[in-house]
């Protein structure tokens, strides 16, 4: 079987574990990554794989993993479309979504490409799941509660604020979808916490929530990877009432960021061109192998 021939654009967390996911998967191949600095400063881990500045160095990819920050995500997909390439990301502003998916609709038809949107875990794989929960109770009402643990889009973008060294933001649960922003801080010589505080909070990342922030020596030492999230949804079905569905799972948050990503590369090799959300692909092309073998085996 051809394998599929996938770049990965960025090294940062995701990246990282993008490239692990990709070597765990038996149907594809990594034509290469992209990154700033290209091969200066190679990391060993990369050794067997080309390391350039642009896409375009990269022979035969047919499909670009964007693990870039959220707010880069739509220049990139933008920009590498019209190479004849696919595109997944994981973007995850939620109120942007439907805005992107419109502005990319119309540059993957007439390039005849697939992009995939926000296919992390929330929005993304969790994002099915609360599909499917609507459709089995139509009438109620749906929660969604994250954490406790590390945001990497929160901690991007409070990392970017002018006067943060390094930045970690972790979400606790508070009930009913509520939730508060825990934000650490390295400042930079000079910089005053009041004022990066103002910052982050106006951020719409940070705007809905209540968030604090904290400056620390240093945020490696107060750093954790893992993350969760539990759905709940209490409803009608039919016209019968009290039916409470609930889903639950602790992860390790790149990591499964990464993954998700590689599954719906292997999923934009079997859709019509357009630009797609991760509800909208028939979840049977997530996984490797044909559909009759995942038919006989998980049906």
């Amino acid at each position: 079987m051809k394998k599929i021939r996938a770049a990965v654009v960025g090294y940062g967390n995701i990246g990282q574990y993008t490239v692990q996911a990709l070597e765990a998967s038996s149907d594809f191949e990594i034509a290469g990554i992209v990154r700033r600095n290209g091969s200066e400063d190679r990391p060993s881990e990369l050794a067997a794989y080309p390391v350039v500045r642009n896409i375009l160095e990269l022979e035969r990819v047919d499909v670009a993993i964007l693990a870039t920050p959220t707010r880069s995500c739509p220049e990139y997909a933008k920009d590498i479309i019209p190479l004849g390439i696919n595109t997944v990301d994981s973007f995850d502003i939620h109120t942007g979504i439907l805005d992107y998916r419109t502005e990319m609709m119309p540059i993957c038809k007439a390039n005849g490409r697939v992009s995939v949107i926000s296919a992390g875990w929330d929005p993304g794989s969790d994002s099915i799941v609360r599909v499917l929960l609507e459709s089995l109770a139509p009438k109620g009402l749906s929660y969604t509660n994250f954490g406790p643990g590390m945001s990497m889009g929160h901690s991007v973008c409070a990392r970017g604020k002018k006067g943060v060294r390094n930045a970690l933001s972790v979400t606790i649960p508070l009930g009913e979808g509520i939730h508060r922003r825990m934000v650490y801080v390295e400042l930079e010589e000079g910089a005053t916490l009041e004022a990066v505080t103002a910052e982050i909070k106006a951020d719409p990342y940070f705007a809905h929530d209540e968030t604090h922030v904290f400056a620390v020596p240093s945020v490696d030492d107060v750093r954790d990877m893992g993350h969760g999230v539990h759905l709940v949804r209490k409803g009608v079905s039919g016209k019968t009432p009290n039916q409470r569905f609930e889903f639950n799972m602790s992860i390790n948050n790149p990591a499964l960021t990464a993954q998700v990503l590689v599954n719906v590369a292997r999923a934009s090799m079997r859709l019509q061109p357009g630009c797609y959300t991760l509800p909208e692909i028939p979840v049977i092309d997530l996984l490797p192998g044909s559909r009759e073998d995942i038919i006989g085996r998980l049906v």
